[in-house]
């Protein structure tokens, strides 16, 4: 087996390490106990990592790439059809950027979770979840066909619903776990409704032949409402968001940042509807500044909601709502300057790099955060903010971690988040003027949100009852130092992220053609 035929089998193998470990690690655990299970999960975690890497380079040398199961060309049909009908995965350098950041999610998450979830029963049921979750989200963004879409769309739904329940005994996971499946479900049928929609029209679900053929009918018009409100839902945007807060801070803390692996691939797909399947026949203005409006909205609600929290993690994931604005706001004035050459070239571009740029950036403070909570929680077993204070006496790493989070989500020097905040605010701004200020005045409301919770949980006076907590355990520093590396170290020198993933990613995802002659010849 050679590092050539790994990188070429690199989408087929993304998807099925988890989901074969999925299954794999209940009978490890039967048959040898939990020592070689966790074993186990981290071997495979490192593997499916390196297969992840591969994938990216992979995609990054050779262009878009598409995999075709059983067949050996992207344009093998059955007799009769003139379009593939086979399995297909087409990745090109925004899914592979996608790929990375769900993989590297959720190795984080396993590595912390062995100490985390070390005193609690059912890890047999937690690791094959969660393997499952992964899963979904890879085939989610790897894909080039809706139906299959929706398949991954259901296998990330079941799993996270079952996730969020986990700490069954809290009466509010369970009720959480239930508001996520509703909505899931909601959206998985939407999602269905639209995939149907499209087949009885076309006769056909291929991504990229549909995208090719398509016009802009009723049919169209009302598969596109369908898919623009289940992905929007599932992204956690602005109105549709209700879920996201119950969700993210009932599931455990690692489970917590996979999930925002889910939810930004909900909004990869909300992308990728809105220019790749849409791109040629779309009004991109009116849609554009739909989006925007989501992206604004969804900015203003997240931030004032989070002024009103008293509990550590429903006031992040309130935070995370406003961040998911940021990224439609950026991609949203992407999409309204599409059909305007000079515009595009002008800011359009670079908003959106701005956006993806902030996607990864807000993939590595949001996980921060949540895991800086979760050794907040594991010491002090509360996550309410009107009893902590004190902490960094005792919990000196973790209030680190914490403030460097922080302050990259807010979008401060010298971390990650000003820079693709300050990309966002100067293409805006060109845009309009208004929508930028919102953005930066959010910003600042962030901060002083953020510095205030670290204050009174780091720095205020020690409280009584929390003199004799101790630090986290060596797993779950390590993912917590990593990410602190990696926030620093996109800051100081974007360059190397932008040039190597954003910038590609934004020219695969605004080349509608690209992606449509890969499979179906013009």
């Amino acid at each position: 087996m050679t590092l050539d035929w790994l990188s070429i089998h690199s989408p087929a193998l993304v998807v099925a390490i988890p989901l074969i470990a999925a299954f794999a690690t209940l009978l490890i655990s039967k048959l040898a106990g939990p020592k070689a299970r966790n074993g186990f999960v981290v071997t495979t975690l490192v593997l499916e990592l390196i297969i992840g890497i591969l994938l990216a380079r992979y995609v990054l040398l050779k262009g878009t790439t598409v995999y075709v199961f059983g067949g050996v060309s992207p344009a093998a049909t059955l007799a009769g059809y003139t379009v593939p009908v086979r399995i297909m995965f087409e990745v090109d350098a925004f899914s592979a950027t996608m790929a990375l950041v769900s993989i590297g999610l959720a190795f984080l998450a396993g590595i912390y979770s062995l100490s985390y979830m070390k005193a609690h029963t059912g890890l047999d049921k937690y690791y094959t979840l969660s393997f499952l979750l992964l899963a979904g989200m890879l085939g989610m963004v790897c894909t080039g066909d809706l139906f299959n879409f929706f398949v991954f769309l259901e296998i990330t739904s079941i799993a996270g619903s079952a996730l969020v329940a986990f700490f069954m005994h809290r009466g509010e996971a369970p009720e959480a776990a239930y508001k996520y499946m509703t909505i899931c479900t909601v959206g998985g049928l939407l999602v269905l409704f639209a995939t149907a929609l499209f087949y009885s029209e076309y006769d056909a679900l291929n991504i990229a032949y549909l995208a090719s053929v398509l016009k802009f009918g009723v049919v169209e018009q009302v598969a596109l409402a369908l898919l623009l409100g289940a992905l929007a839902m599932k992204a956690g945007s602005f109105p549709l968001h209700q879920w996201l807060p119950d969700a993210y801070s009932e599931a455990p803390c690692p489970i917590t940042i996979m999930l925002v692996g889910s939810t930004l691939a909900s909004l990869y797909a909300l992308f990728r509807v809105c220019f790749t399947l849409y791109g040629g026949v779309l009004n991109t203005l009116i849609i554009g500044w739909l989006v925007i409006i989501l992206g604004v909205l969804s900015i203003f609600v997240g931030v004032t909601m989070a002024l009103l929290q008293t509990d550590f993690k429903r006031l992040l994931a309130y935070s995370a709502i406003s961040q998911i604005g940021y990224m439609l706001l950026a991609l949203g004035v992407g999409l309204a300057v599409l059909s305007d050459p000079l515009a595009m070239d002008t800011y359009g571009m670079r908003a959106m790099e701005g956006g993806i740029f902030h996607l990864i950036n807000d993939a590595t403070c949001k996980a921060l955060l949540f895991l800086a909570v979760g050794a907040v929680f594991y010491a002090t077993k509360t996550r309410d903010l009107n009893k902590l204070s004190g902490l960094g006496r005792n919990l000196k790493y973790t209030s680190v971690f914490f403030i460097i989070g922080a302050l990259g989500l807010a979008g401060m020097p010298p971390c990650n988040g000003f820079v693709s905040k300050l990309i966002i605010y100067e293409s805006v701004y060109q845009f309009n003027p208004v929508l930028s200020i919102i953005a930066i005045l959010a910003s600042i409301v962030t901060l002083a949100i953020l510095v205030k919770v670290f204050y009174s949980a780091f720095l205020g006076p020690r409280v009584e009852e929390y003199k004799n907590i101790e630090e986290a355990p060596k797993s779950m520093l390590i993912p917590m130092a990593l990410l602190a590396i990696v926030i620093i170290i996109f800051g100081l020198f974007p360059d190397i992220v932008l040039g190597k993933l954003v910038t590609p990613a934004v020219h695969a995802l605004v080349d509608q053609l690209s992606y449509i002659t890969r499979v179906v010849p013009l």
